[in-house]
């Protein structure tokens, strides 16, 4: 689940803006709108519907009855967002993918692509972790059936399982809750150094996680969503443990 700006202008604000740049604001907002109308429809009508799953439908923390504050609705990545930004040769035979804030699984079911050992999603939603399991048990594409599950827990106090080696996340939390889940990374490398990347899709808190002291940035590929300032800032990030956190193996480490 993600976090979204705010559609609408405050009307306090919106009266001290000239008429011509309230209206370019707006037709930037309805560009935005029509835009994730037609992507929902297009993956519903192709993917989805040759999978035989349902990922597009968004819903709002309250329709889940988790209406809390740094929680983020749940909005699904883009089906090949995974590709975008890692490769299934870049993968070992030993590699665990995790996915924090599963949501209905599409994440899940793009990591069951690639040759990981096991693939989990954790996920707050009672709901939402239903809808995973049930679209990773109906899915139809037989490439798709490797070792899976999804627990449904609170990512702040989850403990990272100490096998990970790959870790997804599409802005679940904010602030700190955001913090308290880099808290739970941190001990799980503690307890076993080891090579760790992060892929972090639309990372609001980027600042928080460079912070940390844990990871470093490695590439990053632009979001593929209309406007140079919206493509920006849903990008989607990859990051690695410090060279100094991994236990001597360094092969997917960073140093300054």
């Amino acid at each position: 689940m993600r976090a979204r700006a705010p559609a609408k202008l405050p009307v306090q604000d919106a009266r001290r803006i000239p008429a011509h740049l309230l209206r370019r604001s707006q037709v930037r907002l309805a560009a935005r709108a029509a835009y994730l109308v037609a992507r929902r429809t297009a993956a519903t009508l192709t993917i989805e519907r040759r999978l035989g799953v349902e990922t597009a439908r968004e819903l709002g923390l309250a329709e889940l009855g988790l209406d809390a504050r740094e929680r983020c609705r749940y909005e699904p990545s883009a089906w090949h967002a995974l590709r975008r930004i890692l490769a299934p040769e870049e993968i070992g035979a030993d590699d665990v993918f995790l996915d924090v804030g599963a949501g209905k699984g599409r994440v899940l079911l793009q990591a069951l692509r690639y040759p990981f050992k096991r693939v989990i999603g954790v996920e707050l939603s009672p709901q939402l972790a239903a809808i995973a399991l049930g679209n990773l048990a109906r899915c139809s594409d037989p490439v798709m059936a490797g070792a899976h599950e999804v627990i449904t827990a609170d990512a702040t106090r989850f403990p990272i399982p100490d096998e990970v080696t790959v870790i997804y996340m599409f802005n679940p939390l904010r602030g700190a809750a955001f913090r308290e889940l880099l808290a739970r990374i941190g001990e799980s490398v503690e307890r076993r150094p080891r090579p760790l990347r992060l892929i972090y899709n639309t990372p609001l808190e980027e600042a928080a996680l460079l912070e940390s002291g844990l990871f470093l940035p490695l590439r990053a590929v632009r979001g593929r969503r209309p406007g140079r300032a919206w493509a920006e800032k849903t990008a989607i990030r990859m990051y690695v443990l410090r060279a100094e956190l991994c236990g001597g193996d360094s092969e997917h480490g960073a140093t300054r």
